[in-house]
């Protein structure tokens, strides 16, 4: 007898569907990149410091690591669901970048401080905290929406597409940062992402009306009711080796590459000598980078497999791009520019790769905390990178002053970097290692037929 169609077997439907959620993220990466080409307007404008940014870049990380809220929100779209978690983070986005936005525009004193941070930078802060709870829950979500429309089809196509679309939002943001600050107000592109993200939250709920049409497919609610999720899953999760591999390189790449392009455009100015309106732009290069080449690389690995050995070149590549950004004698833009498209590489083939493997190495039912939980062990580097990477900068990087902000020698940061990527490729070699003792099959295409 012949199975009935549902509607992820349109390729229309399920491709539409991608796009309706993949907006709303591609909203959340805006309003996450937007004030990275800042720092230096943000020292001469509202009097913040490198250690004051790097506060409010960690800000981001700060409930999902010391609230568990990346935790509760993946048992909580395992228990309750897509539709219910994703309106939740769409929400919690929208509020915490309106309260972000108050923030910089509140008339608060800049000498009232606040456990030690200028009141402005700790409003600012504390409504970025609360966006990070909402982009990353949404980013569980929107992962767990494509494997459950993808599955057995274009999964690693799915997944590279989805993560382009969102690079277009940090692409947009480093190229229109600071032209608006400029022409407007320092506040004003925040508030544009603020608009998106509203935009993305009704998108979002349109989502819901054809995920809710899904789930009342005779076939598709028999498959979720063989496989609810059980708190003893978490246990399994956490005893499984690749687990651990993959969570550690998950943490360790995106610690060399989220954190470092907050503090890019300030790099391209002092040391390179790039003017500030282009600075932004060279520094979402990877995100360019990325909104090309991560669906061709996920069609790869759809069609041909080598998930562990793509991963580990990603990781090889980023060796060398921070180290030879970490050399004080090479200063010639266009190395910058070089450089940033091939860290646009690395960061297109390792993601590619890492989140499809993660449901070869998990069942369904454990999807949405097995992504949570690496998602909060990643959380620990984007929280503490940019508070490491702003304390150095301060302490041992000052070399000059000009129109009220510092200048900085990115030399030691870079160094830093350089070290993290070292550990990301250590632990790419040993994941392949696994994958072969464990039969993860990391290696393999996704498809079975292409």
């Amino acid at each position: 007898m012949e199975k009935e169609r549902t509607l992820r077997d349109s390729v229309l439907v399920r491709w539409s569907a991608l796009g309706i959620v993949a907006f709303t993220m591609m909203a959340a990466y805006f309003v996450n990149d937007i004030m990275a080409p800042l720092k230096t307007m943000l020292e001469a404008n509202l009097d913040w410091t490198s250690r004051d940014f790097g506060f409010f870049t960690g800000a981001y990380s700060f409930l999902n690591v010391f609230l568990l809220m990346l935790i509760w929100g993946g048992l909580m779209l395992d228990r309750f669901g897509i539709r219910l978690t994703g309106k939740i983070a769409a929400i919690l986005m929208v509020f915490g970048t309106a309260l972000q936005y108050y923030g910089m525009t509140a008339n608060i004193s800049t000498e009232a401080t606040f456990f030690g941070y200028k009141q402005g930078v700790f409003m600012a802060a504390a409504g970025y905290s609360i966006f990070g709870v909402g982009a990353e829950v949404a980013g569980i979500t929107v992962t767990k929406i494509i494997a459950k429309w993808f599955k057995g089809k274009e999964l690693g196509t799915a997944m590279g597409i989805q993560v382009a679309l969102a690079r277009i939002g940090s692409q947009v943001a480093y190229s229109v940062s600071i032209p608006l600050a400029k022409s407007f107000s320092i506040s004003t592109p925040v508030l544009l992402g603020l608009v998106l993200l509203v935009v993305g939250l009704v998108t979002f709920f349109i989502y819901a009306v054809m995920d809710r049409k899904l789930d009342k497919q005779e076939d598709y609610a028999e498959e979720e009711d063989e496989s609810k999720f059980s708190f003893k899953d978490v246990k399994n999760i956490l005893i499984n080796p690749g687990f651990w591999l993959i969570a550690l390189l998950c943490v360790l790449f995106y610690s060399c590459v989220f954190p470092f392009q907050k503090f890019a455009s300030e790099l391209m100015i002092n040391k390179y000598g790039i003017s500030d309106n282009l600075a932004g732009t060279i520094a979402g290069l990877p995100a360019l980078g990325a909104l090309i080449l991560t669906p061709v690389f996920g069609i790869y690995l759809d069609c041909k497999g080598k998930g562990a050995s793509i991963m580990m070149l990603g990781a090889a590549m980023l060796i060398g791009v921070h180290c030879i950004y970490a050399l004080p004698f090479i200063t010639n833009y266009l190395v910058a520019i070089i450089l940033m498209i091939i860290l646009g590489i690395a960061f297109s083939l390792v993601p590619s790769a890492m989140w499809p493997s993660v449901t070869k190495i998990f069942p369904a039912r454990q999807l949405g905390t097995a992504y949570a939980l690496i998602f909060f062990i990643q959380n620990i580097g984007l929280w503490g990178v940019p508070n490491l990477i702003g304390w150095v900068l301060d302490n041992y990087c000052v070399v000059g002053n000009e129109n009220n902000a510092n200048l900085y020698d990115y030399t030691i940061p870079m160094f830093v970097f350089t070290g993290f990527a070292t550990l990301s490729f250590i632990v790419a070699y040993l994941l392949k290692v696994a994958d072969k003792k464990y039969g993860y099959g990391l290696e393999k295409p996704n498809m079975k037929d292409c």
